[in-house]
């Protein structure tokens, strides 16, 4: 939801300073996430992705002008890319010395009184979640032959999850409830959203913009459909739209022009229940028809998409 200029592994992220970017209809989450970090309290972020966790962190952030330093958790961020780690080849010839350990993201926010921010965090092993409980406690850690390093003022943890999504996660532990704050933070309202695809990309017809969200936010409703679609999917379906009636020669709202973008923009965000005998295709055809009307001589949305893959038709 917000560019920044990163140095990224898949597991680590770097200290970023970010433009300010607007926060949609979050008063109540920022102002709640402003006390808790004043406080000295470390914060869990809860929702659906999508809902603008990460751009209300980073703007708080840049309000404060304190580092922000970004970790993307996941099966393979170890304590060790956590905290860091003494350099190999220097080892050899100076031994193990502070000058050549090389900091994780966790000490480089404890270090400089920064936010450190852990996405996912139900992602992440057990033994590295052990290593965030013992600093948020703390505010402190121990780290073979290095010592101590203590976290400078204004250091705090935010984490962010999804609970409605049991791939690939762990259940949270009381521990880590017990040692943060928790603020929920649920889709926004259909105007909040249009006002971000605005924000994303200008000069939509507000008609068509509406009718976009409406088809996105349909998926988080209807009975075949496990989970939805965030906004990031009205984003795409917009932006394909655009570029797909440049290339045929024709209007954004052209109906063809929708539905093979909402098609590819969404067919691989929803997740259908267990069972159900249809494509997330024909299900995202259905809900299309069901928005913007049906062209006569269309598909029957129940029916195979037996023009999938076809270069100049949805």
């Amino acid at each position: 939801m917000l560019s920044n200029t990163m140095t990224e592994t898949p597991s680590v992220g770097a200290a970023c300073a970010a433009a300010p970017t607007e926060v949609i209809e979050r008063a109540a989450e920022a102002e709640l996430l402003e006390a808790a970090l004043l406080s000295g309290a470390h914060v869990l972020l809860e929702g659906p992705p999508g809902t603008g966790k990460s751009t209300l962190l980073r703007r708080i952030a840049t309000g404060r002008r304190i580092p922000f330093v970004m970790v993307e958790g996941n099966a393979e961020l170890t304590p060790a890319r956590l905290i860091g780690h003494f350099d190999p080849a220097l080892v050899l010839s100076k031994g193990y010395v502070p000058e050549i350990f090389e900091d994780g993201p966790l000490l480089e926010a404890l270090r400089t009184g920064g936010l450190l921010y852990v996405e996912e965090l139900n992602r992440i092993p057990e033994e590295t979640l052990n290593v965030l409980l013992t600093a948020m406690s703390e505010l402190e850690i121990n780290v073979p032959r290095l010592g101590r390093v203590a976290g400078a003022p204004g250091f705090a943890l935010v984490a962010a999850m999804n609970p409605f999504d049991a791939i690939g996660t762990a259940r949270v532990s009381s521990a880590l409830y017990d040692r943060t704050c928790r603020i929920s933070m649920d889709y926004q309202t259909a105007g909040a959203e249009q006002a971000i695809v605005d924000l994303r990309i200008a000069d939509l017809d507000p008609t068509w913009r509406a009718k976009v969200v409406d088809l996105v936010r349909r998926t988080r409703e209807h009975d075949d459909i496990r989970f939805g679609s965030s906004v990031r999917g009205a984003i795409d379906v917009a932006r394909l739209s655009v570029e797909l009636a440049r290339l045929r020669g024709t209007r954004t709202d052209d109906w063809h022009v929708g539905l093979a973008a909402a098609k590819a923009s969404l067919s691989g965000r929803i997740r259908l229940h267990d069972g159900c005998d249809r494509t997330p295709e024909q299900v995202v055809t259905e809900l299309y028809v069901a928005v913007f009307g049906a062209e006569a001589s269309e598909l029957d949305p129940d029916a195979p998409d037996s023009t999938e893959g076809s270069p100049g038709e949805p």
